[in-house]
């Protein structure tokens, strides 16, 4: 072809399809041999990066503004006009490679993964899954304008957070509840979209011929290395090594607060009445302060996060119509990550910022592989990168120059952290049984009523420890609230498993921490290179549901806790 495709995404954005199909119709068109696969593949990552990187950038500008409508319709008109497009032709290259019987070096792993998605594609889905994508704009938009008047100012569920580590019970209580009614209030149009996303995700399986949309998504993720019997054995290890643990931390908190009963509004204030920890006043100081974390992790490390810096890919602060949560996503074609989180000025921001940086060292470590599906990566492993990250910094919240902390403070944040992995298991344990539920059991599923039952059901026989007598509405429709069951349907057990290896990693950092820090990196430079086990192995982790290794993280967990404790006082 005589016109060449840019090497910048500015000038790639606003194609039609008209432009970018001869692209891919040439390397459809084109021989494939042993000896010219190479720059076919060469090829086809540059196309592809092109198009991802567009995506992303589209998608991320509707969440930083959720009120934007012409980011809104730019990003729509990229699903309607585009996405289906390249999905459908980016099939016929997969299909290509696959029948030519060719095997580039380190392209295994690939190959397997073009073979799944190949059995499970089918152009019938590309308009459901471009709508599956505008459902969750709907139900970024409804939580993004969730806010009430608080003190006299429109404030947003996260600007609520810093009331909830109040001092003052009544007035924590004020707020817990002024926000759940406000969350209440969208209650009837959340049930309608989920109507919406089930009929879609139903369809999907149905016309890909799974035989429930479990399986059709189980293969989507191209999950090969366990099952959801796994899930549901990870589900009892948790019951059994985890929830026992998790009350004790609860029942230590009631007796520390000196109340009767452990309500909602209980569970982030200091429960020895210390005032909340503060660790920076805007973004430029958590910035700043996290850059010095990293040089004392690792120095290159903390050069990919200068690097981000520099470059303007990091969006940290919480404002009226921001999209909720925190993510990392990637720029395919820089190879740069762009982190998106709502920090208001606490500590659970600082060990967000640690979390998305570690999926965004990941993006610089696998940024040499040639070709973009060596890039992609297990999320169960990308989760191993962020989580373990959130450990592997702990060590330095009070030590270089202007640090995050005072080293009481520090020993108090990692204390907090180390109290939230074990309440995490839990809570994880319910939204994917939930969502294994759900995907089972579809006709009840389209019932809102029915799932506010099992979510119920679930929560107590996993969350035991607080009272939420009166409140009965308010947790019952807790999958509301937890945007994953919405937007990213079985995408949460991940957390669970790769906070498994994550310990593993951070308990070989508690013997020597530079080599520890080596071993992850080495992994996270193997992108989609191996597989599961074998990257959880190369950063020094067992890939495991037993109950055995999940007690041994839990003790491990317990003891430090205890180690900090002493520090703290």
């Amino acid at each position: 072809m005589k016109t060449k495709l840019p090497d910048n995404v500015a000038a790639f954005m606003d194609w039609p399809w008209s432009r970018i199909e001869p692209f891919f119709r040439e390397l459809k068109r084109r021989a494939l041999t042993q000896k010219s696969v190479d720059k076919w593949l060469t090829d086809w990552s540059h196309l592809s990066d092109l198009v991802d990187e567009t995506f992303a950038r589209l998608q991320v500008a509707t969440t930083v503004n959720t009120a934007d409508k012409e980011a809104e319709r730019r990003y729509h008109a990229f699903l309607d006009h585009i996405f289906p497009e390249t999905q459908a032709a980016a099939q016929r290259l997969k299909t290509k490679l696959l029948t030519s019987g060719l095997q580039p070096s380190g392209f295994e792993l690939p190959l397997r993964n073009m073979r799944a998605e190949a059995e499970l594609f089918r152009e019938a889905n590309l308009p459901l899954l471009t709508e599956e994508r505008k459902l969750g704009n709907e139900f970024d938009r409804i939580i993004g304008a969730q806010t009430v008047e608080w003190e006299g100012r429109e404030t947003t569920m996260p600007q609520l957070q810093p009331i909830y580590q109040s001092t003052d019970r009544a007035r924590r209580e004020q707020a817990w509840r002024l926000a759940a009614a406000r969350q209440l209030a969208d209650r009837k149009a959340i049930n309608e979209l989920w109507r919406r996303f089930l009929q879609v995700r139903f369809q999907l399986a149905a016309n890909a011929d799974a035989p429930d949309y479990r399986a059709f998504r189980w293969r989507q993720l191209l999950r090969f290395d366990y099952s959801p019997q796994d899930c549901g054995r990870f589900h009892d290890a948790i019951e059994q090594a985890v929830v026992p643990a998790a009350s004790r931390i609860y029942e230590r908190r009631r007796r520390r607060l000196n109340v009767d009963r452990l309500r909602p509004w209980d569970l982030f204030v200091d429960p020895e009445g210390r005032a909340p920890l503060r660790p920076f006043a805007d973004v430029a100081e958590l910035m700043t302060k996290t850059q010095g974390i990293f040089e004392q992790v690792d120095p290159q490390l903390a050069g990919y996060y200068r690097n981000m810096r520099e470059a303007k890919l990091l969006d940290l602060d919480n404002r009226k119509n921001k999209a909720p949560g925190g993510y990392c996503t990637e720029f395919a074609l820089v190879r740069r990550p762009f982190i998106f989180m709502n920090a208001v000025g606490l500590n659970g921001d600082v060990q967000t910022l640690l979390h998305e940086s570690g999926h965004a060292f990941h993006t610089f470590e696998r940024a040499h592989l040639a070709y973009s599906q060596q890039r992609e990566v297990p999320m169960e492993f990308a989760e191993v990168a962020s989580m373990a990250m959130e450990l592997l910094a702990s060590p330095y919240l009070a030590t270089g120059d202007g640090p995050m902390y005072t080293p009481a403070e520090a020993a108090r944040a990692r204390v907090e952290h180390l109290e939230e992995l074990i309440l995490f298991w839990p809570f994880m344990a319910v939204v994917d049984a939930f969502q294994q539920w759900v995907y089972q059991h579809p006709a009840e599923a389209t019932e809102p009523g029915r799932c506010d039952a099992q979510w119920a059901a679930l929560w107590d026989r996993f969350m035991s420890g607080v009272d939420w007598s009166g409140l009965e509405e308010e947790k019952k429709t807790g999958w509301h609230r937890k945007l994953h069951i919405h937007l990213y349907p079985f995408y949460y057990v991940e957390y669970g498993v790769a906070q498994l290896g994550a310990v593993q990693i951070w308990a070989n950092a508690l013997r020597d921490q530079q080599a520890s820090v080596a071993a992850y990196r080495r992994a996270l430079s193997l992108g989609g290179t191996v597989g599961l086990p074998d990257l959880f192995t190369a950063a020094g982790a067992r890939f495991s549901f037993e109950a055995e290794t999940l007690r041994q993280a839990v003790e491990l967990t317990l003891a430090k806790i205890e180690e900090l404790e002493a520090v703290g006082e």
